[in-house]
């Protein structure tokens, strides 16, 4: 790449798999400064291996300090904004902290990333803004309809990004990804809480009867496909990402079951939560257009991902009750 990144909310989930990726590379010519506040969902033990390698830096900071902002991206040529509140249960309960972080946080970004002439923005969405599919998919064009406060304040996000590419010719990019898993993934996420709840044998709660329907993609896969499109994306466009892997919660559930030779016992059938979407789908033909097409095949990745939780225990076991 040869740039200098900023990229924010780089001890979460995604944002750490993707400063892994980049820097995996081992291209000297790449920096990477790594802005998180360090919430509960953040641990910069996903980036241990890291934590002294010269392009890489870690600033403790919120995204909604302008200050600090401002300082870090004087000097950056980039910005990937992972940064975000991202569980839906939470933005029902406390949908403030949603609008806070994801949609101010974002037009502070915004407003420093187009002071300082920063080259390419992009924001790291999710497909959750297009609301449910009974059938098809989502094309890139679609409506936004989001249904909960975090879906919301993500589409809102996105409609800041793209005002400022529209009235000030900002080079923004956005990605919009179906359901990630993988490594580094806090339990209170549908496929770690499987794992990590059937390993000690506790209940499992599935919402309403499992039928609701994602498609999942392994969390590298998702991470190159935004690389991909921070380098060969159109500015002002968004791209879906997505694997093509449908599968129902209940029978992600039992696959993982089987995998680990537990019951189904275990699973619980709970209520259901409010504005539950019923289905995502998006179509990724654009994306493929760039070249990019994921690596890992659905049952291979969850293998992976389950061994993964299982032979690092010390990971989860630390995040209390969600796990």
């Amino acid at each position: 790449m040869g740039k200098k990144i900023l990229v924010t909310g780089g001890a979460g989930f995604i944002g750490s798999n993707f400063i892994r990726l980049i820097l995996s590379r081992r291209k000297p010519e790449t920096e990477i400064v790594n802005l998180d506040s360090l919430t509960y969902a953040a641990d910069l033990r996903s980036l241990k291996d890291f934590a002294k390698d010269p392009r890489y830096s870690f600033i403790k900071g919120d995204i909604c300090d302008s200050a600090l902002v401002d300082k870090l991206a004087r000097d950056c040529d980039w910005i990937v904004n992972f940064a975000a509140e991202t569980h839906v249960d939470n933005s029902i309960s406390a949908p403030e902290d949603f609008m806070k972080t994801n949609v101010l946080g974002t037009h502070v970004l915004l407003k420093s990333a187009l002071r300082h002439g920063v080259s390419k923005f992009l924001q790291v969405s999710t497909d959750e803004v297009y609301g449910s599919i009974d059938r098809g998919r989502f094309a890139e064009k679609s409506v936004l309809s989001p249904s909960s406060p975090y879906s919301a304040s993500k589409a809102g996000a996105e409609h800041i990004v793209f005002a400022y590419h529209q009235t000030f010719g900002m080079p923004v990019l956005v990605t919009r990804s179906s359901n990630n898993f993988g490594p580094f993934q806090h339990p209170e996420k549908l496929i770690p809480k499987i794992i990590t709840h059937a390993a000690r044998g506790k209940k499992i709660p599935i919402y309403a009867r499992g039928l609701n329907r994602r498609d999942w993609i392994m969390v590298e896969d998702n991470c190159r496909g935004i690389e991909t499109v921070l380098l060969k994306g159109k500015a002002g466009e968004a791209y879906n990402i997505g694997a093509g892997n449908e599968h129902s919660n209940l029978s992600v559930v039992k696959m993982i079951l089987k995998k680990m030779g537990r019951p189904e016992s275990l699973m619980q059938f709970v209520k259901d939560r409010p504005g539950h979407d019923f289905r995502y789908a998006v179509d990724t033909k654009k994306v493929r257009g760039l070249g990019w097409r994921p690596k890992a095949s659905f049952g291979r990745a969850l293998d992976y991902t389950v061994d993964w939780y299982l032979q690092n225990e010390w990971w989860w076991k630390s995040k209390g009750s969600s796990s």
